[in-house]
């Protein structure tokens, strides 16, 4: 338990270290390295990033978890074995045993096994179970189109679903200071240890509430810290030495988000807020599997430099269902581009569009999807742009996709002619064909939580 003190209460220090799986490698040692933290939250997992470790573990049993996360673990040890500092990740992917194996053989080799207790959340893979569910009646209807599983069964790759924080507060219950898990919600990794250290009733609806607000904030990294921040952005400073975001968080809800000193980047009111909006959809219900938030009720504070004070969160139940991440098989594209330099870039650039869409046509080359796009010119803002005439250089970009591989590969062989054949003043060309790439798919879905059953496993 964390024995710090913030205005005479008791203040749990949760710390982000990582907001995606390909984040900066140095933020979890600078995190436990950079003053006091309780707990590491590490979150590597994207919708799309299910989808990559089935395909490992398919190719490799023992794969099918962030790697990067080994080495995130090594750099951390020392604080773990000596400060007594946690982890939860949702690193495990499709595969968390896998590994937590990784984990331990990496301790072995630092000389810290028998001071690593991983516990290991399984029960959000559903793949092997999907027959079975869908025989019960669980359609899993897409959430966009409300289109029945049924009709992509055969193309399914992986599907994960969204658990909430409860069986991380049951691995810490047991006394795990490692907790991996697979397709947790995000907010989950932040909000279980202040369920754990606080004691928080599973219907203490706004203290949840605020846990998962929390999580929200710190999930997506330097996000919130300066980094990818719009507000006043020319001034933040040494982003090169950002900081990480950390919650201070107490037993009545209310938290501040600060990072550690002698670190760039900022926290500010408008950092924190640009991260809250941050794939909001209706603000007064921030749906999860533990609790219904609203966003509406948030309140920020300055609380002096690099402070912000949260506070004044309500939430509400949760509902019956669990969010259901689902990806299939879609065909295949390629995508291939040019650079066209002034004087004309745009104009050039064009041009070379219209070549080769009727050179395609002429091949009798069929796609479900053609897109064009002129990079420096209309790609970011369309006709709000104008018409680019002026831009100096323009990336020609174009790509197909489509279920037939052999015409997409019959494109890939269409774009290095037109250096010769097409528009003048192509330059920085030396891709080489593009590469032919399955398309994975994303089908969201909503299941019953009955219908979903957790487990924790201890190994050490």
């Amino acid at each position: 338990m964390s024995e710090s003190q913030q205005n005479g209460s008791r203040v749990v220090r949760v710390a982000s270290g990582q907001g995606f799986w390909g984040d900066w490698l140095e933020a979890p040692r600078r995190q436990v390295e950079g003053g006091q933290v309780d707990y590491l939250m590490l979150d590597y997992l994207a919708e799309v990033t299910m989808s990559i470790v089935q395909k490992q573990k398919e190719r490799d049993p023992r794969m099918g978890y962030a790697r990067d996360f080994i080495g995130a673990m090594e750099s951390v040890f020392p604080a773990l074995a000596e400060r007594g500092v946690k982890v939860i990740a949702n690193a495990g992917g499709v595969n968390p045993m896998a590994c937590a194996d990784a984990v331990l053989e990496a301790a072995s080799k630092h000389g810290v096994r028998g001071k690593i207790r991983i516990g290991v959340v399984t029960g959000d893979d559903i793949l092997d179970r999907l027959d079975e569910l869908l025989a019960a009646g669980h359609e899993l209807r897409n959430m966009d189109t409300n289109e029945p599983l049924a009709n992509i069964r055969d193309r399914v790759l992986s599907a994960n679903a969204y658990i909430g924080s409860t069986p991380i507060v049951e691995a810490l219950q047991q006394g795990a200071n490692v907790v991996v898990t697979g397709r947790s919600t995000d907010t989950a990794l932040t909000m279980a240890p202040l369920r754990h250290e606080f004691g928080w009733a599973a219907d203490d609806w706004n203290r949840l509430a605020a846990g998962i607000v929390a999580g929200h904030i710190l999930e997506c990294g330097a996000q919130c810290s300066g980094g990818n921040c719009l507000h006043d952005w020319r001034n933040i400073p040494d982003l090169a030495n950002v900081g990480y975001p950390i919650a201070e968080a107490q037993a009545d809800g209310t938290f501040v988000i600060t990072k550690h000193a002698n670190t760039g980047g900022r926290v500010s009111v408008p950092s924190v807020t640009e991260q809250l909006v941050y794939e909001m959809g209706d603000p007064n219900a921030y749906i999860t599997p533990d609790v219904v938030a609203d966003f509406t009720s948030i309140r920020l504070e300055d609380a002096g430099e690099n402070r912000v004070r949260v506070h004044g969160i309500t939430g509400g139940p949760p509902t019956p269902f669990l969010k259901v991440s689902i990806a299939y098989r879609s065909g295949y594209k390629a995508v291939g581009t040019l650079v066209y330099s002034w004087p004309d870039a745009m104009e050039k650039a064009q041009l070379a569009d219209r070549v080769l869409r009727e050179r395609l046509d002429n091949l009798g080359l069929k796609f479900d999807q053609v897109l064009s796009e002129f990079v420096g010119a209309t790609a970011t803002h369309g006709p709000l742009a104008g018409d680019g005439r002026e831009a100096p250089e323009v990336q020609y970009r174009i790509g197909v996709r489509g279920s037939d591989r052999a015409a997409v590969e019959r494109f890939t062989r269409e774009i290095a002619p037109l250096v010769l054949n097409g528009p003048p003043s192509v330059t920085g060309f030396a891709g080489g064909r593009p590469k032919v790439e399955e398309i994975v798919a994303y089908w969201p879905a909503l299941l019953d939580k009955r219908a979903v059953s957790t487990a924790v496993t201890i190994v050490e």
